[in-house]
């Protein structure tokens, strides 16, 4: 029998929990969140089909299962310690305990942790991205045909400078430009000018800030999804995809150029009406709370397997 199989026969005990763990003193700690029973199958399955890819970055960039298996044990407590207590108390190590499956001993010391340090390349991508998004926008920084301009870097009216000052806060030009030129997205004239090459800020390789994409964009992804498996949800959120899995190899360039083009051209519209409403970019915009929205499109192709179907 299996270690699944074993899981699964527990969830259909009397006690109707929703995972068992083996603790050091090889006791069986259940956790106390009820689950439907006849989702536990479909949603081990779903866990091991998104943990194949992650894995595979994972052995490419050399992070071995004792590292993984630590990283999940911070996020395990995290999440338990601030989102899952009970009304108007506050949590207590025994309670996360018995949530996650981990000894009191063991939370007690992963609480103690400092929070892994993942801000400065989340900050430095957005940033950077930030400026490209409105040197393709903001009309002062267009040329006569409406598309982006060479821009000086330093001066009076429309400068590489005051790009980055208005759209980048408080962070040196030259700095950004580096990061830019690193990247390939813009290039620097023998005169001084700074002229747009892409349309996007895409890190390059395997460096932090492109891995760093991995973080934010499948967080978004499963937060919808999440939203969406709420019970009684009566409002969920756009999430839709297309796909077929009998494809000849002579379609997919021409349908990746075909889907790419359309899809950049969408998510620049939606980037023109969002800075249109977000009190950063138009500080005249009024409104009550902060929010962060917005919504992605990926392609993905691969050999069909009936393994990881």
């Amino acid at each position: 029998m299996t270690f699944l199989q074993k899981i699964y026969l527990f969830e259909l005990t009397k006690y109707n929990f929703c995972d068992y763990f083996h603790n050091y003193n090889k006791k069986y700690i259940y956790a106390a969140y009820p689950m439907d029973k006849k989702r536990l199958k479909p949603l081990y399955a779903a866990i091991l089909s998104l943990l194949r890819p992650l894995i595979r970055i994972l052995l490419r960039n050399g992070i071995s299962y004792g590292t993984f298996a630590d990283l999940s044990k911070w996020v395990f407590v995290d999440v338990a310690a601030r989102e899952f207590s009970i009304k108007d108390r506050k949590q207590s190590t025994s309670r996360v305990s018995v949530i996650t499956g981990l000894s009191r001993r063991e939370v007690m010391r992963v609480r103690k942790l400092p929070k892994p340090d993942i801000t400065a390349s989340i900050e430095k991508h957005n940033r950077a991205a930030r400026v490209i998004a409105a040197w393709r926008r903001e009309h002062e920084f267009l040329d006569a045909d409406g598309k982006p301009a060479p821009l000086p870097m330093e001066g009076r009216g429309a400068t590489f400078s005051e790009l980055v000052k208005r759209f980048s806060g408080n962070v040196p030009p030259r700095a950004v430009l580096d990061e830019l030129v690193h990247v390939g997205a813009v290039a620097q004239s023998a005169n001084g000018r700074v002229s747009l090459l892409s349309r996007a800020y895409i890190p390059k390789d395997y460096d932090s800030h492109k891995i760093n994409i991995l973080g934010t964009d499948v967080k978004h992804l499963l937060s919808t999804i999440n939203h969406n498996l709420t019970p009684d949800l009566t409002t969920p959120v756009f999430q839709r995809k297309v796909s077929y899995d009998n494809l000849p190899d002579e379609i997919l360039e021409e349908f990746h150029r075909q889907f790419s083009q359309k899809a950049q051209k969408l998510l620049e519209n939606a980037d023109t009406w969002l800075s249109q409403h977000d009190r950063d970019v138009t500080p005249s915009v009024k409104g009550t709370g902060r929010n962060q929205a917005g919504f992605g499109i990926f392609f993905f192709q691969n050999p069909y397997s009936e393994e990881e179907k």
